[in-house]
């Protein structure tokens, strides 16, 4: 009867307390994959914010290098540049891939626009001078209730504002 015993002792199987181990492990896993794999709304909405920022920035700069003007229209899902020609008309600009157009994620939407502290009630858009100078303005993105604010200095510096707070004196006026 002894050697049934023994036989027995050494198989048995896992105990209820490491199974539960184990599953709780894999579940923090799939957790944790889970929520690195699908972005919150504030994560989305920064990256996206940081891209329209260094695109208004490159449109100042291009403006500057090439002597010409350039504008920034939206309407609240997506955005497109334009170049002014020789003869004043304004084209869409096609032949550079940065300052093509684009369509926002689903969901974010472009809510407000402020040009020298005043709200833009009509059409969204922003002109870089082929000078330099550039009027002060600071566009509001949302999506669900996060929200995050893409800011001009009238220095030209374009960047985006940290939630709940002015970058510094510079944009100080926005």
């Amino acid at each position: 009867m002894s050697k049934l015993i023994k036989s027995i002792d050494c198989c048995r199987g896992f105990t209820l307390i490491e199974l539960l181990v184990v599953l709780l492990i894999m579940g923090l896993l799939i957790g944790l994959v889970s929520a690195v794999a699908q972005p919150d709304e504030k994560a989305l909405l920064r990256v996206e914010a940081e891209r329209l920022a260094q695109l208004l920035d490159l449109a100042a700069t291009e403006s500057r290098s090439s002597g010409r003007i350039l504008a920034w229209t939206a309407d609240r899902s997506s955005y497109r540049f334009w170049r002014q020609s020789e003869d004043q008309r304004w084209m869409v600009i096609v032949d550079n891939d940065l300052l093509r157009a684009r369509a926002l994620p689903h969901g974010m939407a472009i809510s407000a626009l402020y040009v020298e502290n005043h709200r833009v009630s009509e059409s969204m858009r922003v002109e870089f001078d082929a000078e330099g100078s550039a009027l002060a303005f600071r566009l509001e993105l949302s999506l669900g209730a996060a929200r995050l604010t893409v800011a001009n200095s009238p220095l030209g510096e374009v960047r985006v504002m940290p939630e709940g707070g002015r970058a510094n004196a510079k944009f100080a006026a926005l």
